[in-house]
């Protein structure tokens, strides 16, 4: 059954809720937790429709959720999401999905409906994907936690997910507080998390000059003095907005999944979706390789800036959510786009895989990125443990 908008759900978060939960297998370590799942995922008897009303291929059975049901954990419905989850708002073709606490702002996306069953308390974790920033726009904008794997993490399957760009798509949790996500981990891997201490690490901080508010830019410079009573060094870093790799890319790929719904004369696509599928579909050969050789470039740059640091602090989000049907927002440098002024923040971990967590700072609604090094996904997740826990 579908969750209509009403009080039962005025957030509209759920995209399916069955009568029962699947229930997960007795005596796993992850028995006793519930979880939401992001209508990406496939998921044996449940519909899929990646809140759109246009046709999208199936993807079959998610391995993700099935690994995390024979460890125990329940599943006990589907989430919306930002249509096809090509967006960070939250936009869709079922209403659209608001704030947990504010019924004028948006929840971020596209991971909206399972940041909003997080922080609303109603399942333990939800499982989203994170393409541009869609674990961690949500996860800072709705005051929770959230966790981008390392690209291709061999316990974090994409198989099973519809996908937006295979270059870029990843899978993740999001939670109330790190220890769970924390756990999950150790479930999936068999490897303990342990605490990291701060002392000694190498941080570099990439706050760019005039890309967030003034209150973001604070919450950031306060969380990065937290990490130096801590024992830790942080050191100003560089970096480039990387849009320009990372949107055609995207597009591109985005385009060539829903290809067939695009031959269709009105596939059921929000205006905002069907305009960058097609912008997506006029890119050519030459552009989108172009994109990839920038994307190689940048990569060698963060390879780089990790040969110095043991991990990169950055905002989350540049201001805190916005008004629904906002589209553009006032940053330091000037108004600029929402859509721009958020992935550069977000996009460049994503657009080359590094393992990254959103934390909630102590500005309502603000979070802050923690980057590791590819594979390094247990030392971050320690690190972050120590600041959870405040040693």
């Amino acid at each position: 059954m579908s969750i209509p908008p009403d009080s039962l759900d005025p957030q509209r978060a759920w995209a399916y809720r069955p009568a029962q939960a699947l229930a997960g297998a007795p005596g796993g370590p992850l028995l006793g937790l519930t979880f939401s799942v992001k209508d990406l995922f496939g998921v044996s008897g449940w519909p899929l429709t990646a809140s759109t009303r246009a046709p999208v291929p199936g993807p079959g059975e998610s391995v993700l959720v099935r690994r995390l049901l024979g460890l125990g954990a329940s599943a006990v419905g589907k989430t919306h999401l930002h249509e096809i989850a090509l967006g960070i708002t939250g936009m869709n073709g079922y209403g659209s999905t608001t704030h947990p606490h504010d019924p004028d702002r948006v929840p971020g996306g596209s991971s909206s409906g399972a940041a909003v069953s997080v922080a609303l308390n109603q399942v333990d974790f939800a499982l989203g994907t994170d393409t541009g920033g869609s674990i961690r726009v949500p996860a800072a904008w709705c005051g929770v936690y959230g966790y981008k794997p390392t690209k291709g993490h061999p316990d974090w399957s994409t198989e099973g997910v519809l996908p937006l760009s295979w270059t870029c798509d990843h899978t993740g949790p999001l939670a109330r507080d790190l220890q769970t996500i924390a756990r999950i981990q150790t479930a999936l891997t068999g490897r303990q998390i342990e605490p990291q201490d701060w002392n000694g690490v190498r941080v570099g901080l990439w706050l760019p000059e005039g890309w967030t508010d003034d209150g973001v830019r604070e919450a950031t410079l306060a969380f990065a003095a937290d990490l130096e009573r801590r024992g830790a060094t942080v050191t100003p870093v560089h970096l480039p907005e990387m849009l320009d790799a990372y949107s055609p890319i995207v597009l591109s790929e985005a385009a060539t999944i829903h290809a067939e719904a695009l031959k269709l004369d009105n596939p059921g696509f929000q205006p905002f979706t069907l305009d960058a599928l097609r912008r997506g579909t006029a890119l050519g050969v030459d552009e989108v390789q172009a994109a990839f050789d920038r994307r190689a470039d940048y990569a060698w740059l963060l390879n780089g800036l990790f040969t110095a640091f043991d991990v990169l602090l950055a905002p989350a989000v540049p201001t805190p959510p916005p008004l629904i049907g906002q589209d553009e927002v006032e940053v330091g440098e000037g108004v600029l786009p929402l859509r721009r002024a958020v992935l550069r923040l977000t996009a460049p971990f994503s657009l080359l895989g590094a393992p990254t967590v959103s934390l909630p700072t102590s500005t309502p609604y603000v979070g802050v990125q923690l980057v590791g090094r590819h594979g390094e996904d247990d030392r971050l997740l320690g690190l972050g443990l120590a600041w959870e826990d405040g040693a």
